[in-house]
């Protein structure tokens, strides 16, 4: 599948990530068609509305891509995503569990026949590290562990 929807792609979108941590596991979502060729997975997490405030944003995403409901915690960092056509600055946070159950969710963006989430799912770092470099995100590519991403850094430089 190539992206053709026009909401993403040919311009600069703010997004708003969750980095989300369970028994030594990480809240991952795979997409399809959203980088050539591969499904891709990434921490759940969308753009950012107007007028809407980023923890709003956060709590929006993570209920409408996995049903769970969560309580925005601290700043972790932000990144810089290019992969033409797709480009955003996307703002990650930790984030904390507080209800909902974990399913897979829905894209708004999408008709029901045109979804483009196929699984929700927590992966440990060992299942994490035997995912395809091309297909997840890039802030997963020189990890070490998970804690890497609790430090603060500019991933975008």
């Amino acid at each position: 599948m190539e992206i053709k929807n026009e909401y993403y792609t040919g311009k600069l979108r703010v997004r708003v990530c969750g980095v989300c941590l369970q028994n030594n596991a990480i809240l991952l979502v795979c997409h399809r068609g959203l980088v050539k060729g591969t499904d891709f997975w990434a921490p759940p997490g969308g753009g950012l509305a107007y007028g809407e405030t980023v923890r709003d944003c956060l709590k929006r995403e993570f209920a409408e891509e996995t049903g769970l409901e969560v309580k925005p915690g601290r700043f972790l960092f932000l990144n810089e995503f290019l992969r033409p056509p797709l480009h955003a600055l996307e703002l990650f946070f930790q984030v904390e569990i507080t209800g909902g159950t974990l399913k897979k969710g829905t894209d708004p963006e999408h008709s029901e026949a045109d979804q483009i989430i196929t699984e929700v799912s927590f992966k440990t770092f060992s299942e994490l590290s035997k995912i395809p470099l091309g297909a997840k995100h890039s802030i997963f590519h020189e990890l070490v562990d998970f804690d890497d991403l609790f430090i603060p850094q500019n991933r975008f430089l």
